[in-house]
């Protein structure tokens, strides 16, 4: 690799040619602060909060986009440099909204970080004119408050560049610029997906979710109500972040006690009804390959892809397998199975989940999601909202003992724990359906072929007689190259996993927030993903099909997988929408 020598604040240090200078300062192990900067994703050099001094340049130029030169000397911390982030981000704050205490970034902002690191004490620099706006709550899972919008343009590059939608982008000019929707349009209106990767990426406030805390809090609190919480794979992986544990840490069993001691009546694990769902899907899978059905069978369990389906290519609905996503079945099984073996009035029943997923609050609103006549889930959070729960009861997060989930819903397999991971879905049911088909116990439980953060992975395996063709992708922008090649004809698969977030579930955008300094510099999603291959390592049993709680609930009450009885309680329907993007 060839590389130039530069000199960044007196010492010298060899890096690789075509570096830009916020690169090679980190290769110095100098940290230049940012605030629109996302690698690979939305380096434009606008903010201008990581400008530096070069020698001979005439101006301060922005780290994030200059590359470097043979000879270059630099200076990061010069009194020029700190002078004009600190002007800058006074400017910010002319236009910003400065509630911080009651922000719900507080603490985890980045805006605020810089002014404390650049000790910005005069937030009123340059008063005068300022912009208001008014909230914009009219999806199911978020809300934009543009007055704390810095206009970074972070979240409009991600819906763009990443997920490949672009419903939000930049409108008006100059002082009156804003981030929203094309024609003003309220995002509810639009084709937004409610995947939450835009308030992951957001530095401020102006992003963040629709709020449910005080909902949980009151039927908690409610003695008529009979309060079930259900936790999805990747909260474990992620949740211990939001109390300063390392990124990929597993604190299931503190996880559990915490719940436990919130006043939930029943603390159960969505895992169970990962488990749930491969018997379902393995059976579809099955059944279409042996009767002639529609193929590829593409997985279901993402509602942020679902919804992406329903918008972009409706021509492929028929390509969905028909199951309900794993928090909606346990949400189901719980109010209909569960009810009437523990004697509970269904209509008393609060069905809870903790998810790591922004879009699961637009999901337990959709049609077909009551099998019980009622919905089968009532409240969604994300891992956030979960962690400020915890933090408003005062508990000690650190100090709780593991605890384990409550019987039976709360057993599950290692396939059920790695849904949370890209490849994790298609690896639980390859499990189940190449046993099935084969009617022999697999050698290793371990498809590694399907693993991994890669955006799209395919692989072929030989079972029973036949070659079956899969495909996994994460990020819709991967998602789409998937369909297109099957469109085309280019491709022929036979199964498929799409998830919306990039990564999978333990990426998603209800996870706790990670600076962009993280962002740009560790592979978050892999050290979550780890946490949950560990624990399908450990556990004594990894295939879905061998969960006893599962064989009870098929020998009771289902029936057999595919059944029509668990075809009206655990399947659905999709509908096909319009398009409306910036």
């Amino acid at each position: 690799m060839e590389t130039v020598n530069v000199k960044i604040n007196g010492i010298s240090i060899d890096v690789p040619k075509g570096s830009t200078i916020l690169e090679a300062a980190r290769l110095a192990h100098i940290e230049i602060p940012t605030l629109c900067y996302l690698k690979e994703i939305n380096e434009i050099g606008a903010c201008r909060i990581c400008v530096v001094e070069v020698k001979g340049a005439r101006s301060l130029v922005a780290s994030c986009v200059y590359p470097v030169a043979e000879g270059m000397e630099i200076r990061t911390d010069s009194p020029k440099v700190l002078a004009s982030r600190r002007h800058t981000l006074e400017l910010i704050l002319s236009d910003h909204d400065r509630k911080c205490l009651s922000c719900v970034r507080s603490g985890s902002c980045e805006l605020q970080k810089l002014c404390y690191d650049l000790k910005v004490e005069n937030e009123t620099a340059y008063e005068g004119e300022r912009n208001e706006y008014e909230l914009d709550g009219s999806s199911a899972h978020m809300v934009r408050d543009n007055n704390k919008c810095i206009l970074c343009r972070r979240c409009s590059a991600v819906c763009e560049h990443v997920q490949g939608i672009g419903v939000i982008g930049a409108n008006e000019r100059g002082f009156k610029t804003n981030i929203s929707c094309a024609f003003e349009m309220d995002l509810a209106e639009t084709s937004c997906v409610s995947c939450g990767q835009c308030i992951a990426v957001c530095p401020t406030g102006a992003l963040y979710e629709q709020d449910h805390v005080d909902e949980v809090f009151a039927a908690l609190n409610d003695p008529h109500k009979y309060v079930i919480v259900q936790t999805a794979p990747a909260v474990r992986a992620a949740l211990g972040e939001a109390f300063g544990l390392p990124i990929g840490t597993n604190v299931q069993g503190k996880m559990v006690a915490a719940l436990r001691r919130l006043g939930f009546d029943k603390v159960f694990d969505t895992d169970f009804a990962a488990d749930l769902t491969i018997m379902e899907e393995a059976a579809e899978f099955i059944d279409r390959v042996q009767n002639g059905g529609v193929l590829p069978l593409i997985t279901s369990c993402s509602p942020g892809w679902i919804k992406y389906c329903e918008h972009y290519y409706p021509d492929m609905l028929d390509h969905l397998s028909s199951c309900k996503s794993p928090q909606q079945m346990f949400g189901a099984i719980t109010k209909t199975y569960y009810a009437n073996k523990m004697g509970l009035d269904p209509e008393k029943i609060v069905m809870v989940s903790v998810m790591p997923c922004t879009a699961k609050k637009f999901e337990i609103g959709r049609d077909d999601q009551n099998a019980a006549g009622l919905p089968d889930v009532d409240i969604s959070i994300t891992t956030r909202e979960l962690a400020r729960m915890i933090e408003r009861v005062g508990l000690n997060f650190h100090a709780l003992p593991d605890e384990e989930f409550d019987d039976p819903l709360g057993r599950s397999t290692g396939a059920g724990v790695i849904f949370g991971a890209t490849g994790g879905v298609m690896e639980a049911a390859l499990r189940t359906a190449v046993e099935t088909l084969t009617k022999e116990e697999l050698p290793s439980p371990d498809f590694t072929e399907v693993r991994g953060t890669a955006g799209v992975k395919k692989a072929t395996y030989h079972v029973a007689g036949m070659d079956i063709n899969v495909a996994v992708a994460s990020g819709l922008n991967n998602a789409r190259t998937i369909l297109e090649e099957i469109k085309s004809g280019k491709s022929n698969y036979h199964f498929v996993e799409i998830m919306a977030c990039p990564g999978g579930c333990v990426n998603g955008g209800g996870q706790p927030h990670q600076p962009a300094n993280v962002r740009n510099t560790t592979d978050i999603k892999a050290l979550r993903a780890k946490a949950l291959y560990d624990i399908d390592t450990l556990m004594p049993l990894r295939k879905s099909h061998e969960n006893p709680a599962i064989k009870q609930l098929y020998e009771e009450f289902l029936e057999e997988p595919g059944s029509h009885k668990a075809h009206d309680i655990l399947h659905t329907s999709y509908v096909k929408r319009t398009i409306n993007s910036y």
